[in-house]
């Protein structure tokens, strides 16, 4: 090419050249430290907007005031200073979403953190979002069957309801969640689990047990572990939620699993005294309230016309000497659809799942069973209720009534038929047996310790030659007919 014609090209680009100008706005760090930054200069930021700092750190901007605005930041920061320059980034806070994070472990913000690739996904959902309105909702009406024979039978879990795990430590509330995300094996439901402030060791262990029984296959790990920052415990169950909300999207179902909000709720009074909120009650601040309920409003069952799907929300709450009626528990308890109250007093003396059926409920029901467990179960809490008055009442009385002496040895019965082994859901069907030949006195000639021994006979024999109809229990058929084919199949085993 010539020397003309190159600076013929050079005019003509020169002719046609625009300069395309950016506008970014940026701020400067006022203060740092803690995991708070204060940057003054960004007037136009938005409430739970990033704000990008030099090194690749993001923050969430909470606090909005007149010459400043509050972030918590999200990852390392001790590089960051005083002087240093924050870009707005125009995006409020998103994790990414999709099928590719099942079975794996990420952490608050949707990154890989169980050492297999990283995730690539093209969809993000901000993790607050105003739940669905009540014209998009419909009753609850099918069941999330737990595997837990107490749970199933006296306080039964629908999908799309908030049930409540309530109880002082090492009670078995993940334990119940757990047992709960295994028997879904099968039942065309996705799980996420959100670890809070969790130690990494027993979320190491969960995992494992959730592999090995193939429970990994349908289910993603939401990790805040004990040794992250406030921040990230913080927006752990909002960042599980989110991805729940995509499937719920798909019209899927999807079981969320919080534990424990109470961690949650220590993270944002750590957050909020940092930021300089004026603390409440027990120094949490004044809407310590609403940071539950925009979580668990966002659980519920769609209808038809708004896509379907739903989500059922397990949150866990840790009390201190079994004080249900302590600041945080009593926000959640009348948030949630009812609560399963694990007492420590039950677990020590071996009965487990340690529930308190007295004050354990669910608000949902019996619209949330199947019709063979709804008929066999009615009875089977008013008795326990009544055998917990009797048996204290039974130590101080010497001679009984043959009436009360019959109670008191049905409700023992009873009592050892609902302990449980961890790790081992049992079938709706094979429940549904199990509760009827207790209740119709199959196992009264049976000594009380032996009858976990019986159960498990009494399941096999009914596995093996009574499949058909155990199948016919299992798609909720209820009749006549099957009641007389169910007692003469116990009567059979019996002999």
């Amino acid at each position: 090419m010539s020397t003309n014609n190159i600076v013929e090209e050079l005019k003509k680009n020169i002719a046609h050249f625009q300069k395309e100008t950016e506008k970014e706005e940026a701020g400067k760090v006022v203060e740092v430290g803690d995991g708070i930054a204060r940057i003054s200069g960004l007037s136009k930021c938005q409430a739970g907007e990033m704000l990008e700092f030099s090194g690749d750190v993001f923050g969430l901007a909470l606090n909005l005031e007149e010459e400043t605005v509050g972030c918590v930041l999200l990852g390392d920061y001790e590089h960051i200073k005083e002087g240093d320059t924050v870009k707005r980034t125009n995006k409020i806070l998103s994790v990414p979403v999709g099928e590719e994070l099942i079975g794996r472990v990420v952490n608050s913000l949707g990154m890989a953190i169980d050492g297999g690739k990283d995730i690539k996904t093209t969809k993000f959902y901000p993790i607050e979002k105003i739940a669905p309105g009540v014209m998009t909702r419909e009753p609850v009406t099918q069941p999330v069957q737990t595997g837990i024979k107490a749970i199933d039978a006296m306080i039964p879990i629908g999908r799309g309801q908030r049930e409540l795990i309530i109880g002082d430590r090492q009670t078995g509330k993940t334990a119940v969640a757990i047992d709960t995300i295994i028997n879904q094996k099968g039942k065309d439901m996705i799980c996420v689990y959100v670890a809070i402030g969790q130690k990494e060791s027993k979320i190491a262990r969960i995992v494992a047990k959730l592999k090995e029984t193939g429970a990994m296959d349908y289910t993603i790990v939401v990790v805040a572990g004990a040794s992250s920052p406030a921040a990230l415990s913080y927006i752990a169950p909002y960042s599980g939620v989110a991805m729940a909300e995509y499937f719920m999207d798909q019209g899927k179902d999807v079981l969320c699993v919080y534990d424990d909000l109470s961690k949650q709720a220590w993270a944002y009074r750590e957050i909020s005294l940092l930021l300089r909120r004026p603390p409440g009650r027990e120094a949490y601040p004044g809407d310590v309230f609403y940071l539950h309920s925009r979580l668990l409003e966002r659980a519920c069952r769609r209808n038809k016309e708004s896509g379907g799907g739903s989500i059922t929300a397990l949150p866990i709450i840790e009390t201190q000497a079994s004080d249900v009626t302590a600041y945080i528990p009593t926000n959640v308890i009348s948030i949630t659809d009812g609560q399963i109250f694990l007492e420590t007093d039950l677990f020590y003396r071996g009965i487990r799942p340690a529930l308190n059926v007295g004050i354990s409920v669910s608000r949902v029901g019996g619209a949330a069973q199947i019709k063979p467990m709804k008929k066999v179960a009615g009875k089977l809490k008013l008795a326990m209720a009544q055998f917990r008055e009797m048996e204290a009442f039974a130590q101080f009385a010497s001679d009984l009534d043959p009436e009360t002496k019959k109670q008191i040895e049905r409700g023992q019965r009873i009592t050892e038929l609902l302990k449980q082994p961890q790790y081992q859901p049992v079938s709706v069907e094979n429940q549904v047996v199990s509760i009827f030949a207790t209740n119709n006195g199959y196992f009264d000639n049976v000594a009380v310790k032996d009858i976990s021994t019986a159960e498990k006979k009494l399941n096999d024999f009914m596995n093996k030659s009574k499949r058909s109809l155990l199948d016919k229990i299992a798609a909720g058929e209820w009749d006549e007919k099957i009641e007389k084919e169910l007692k003469s199949a116990c009567e059979e085993f019996n002999k």
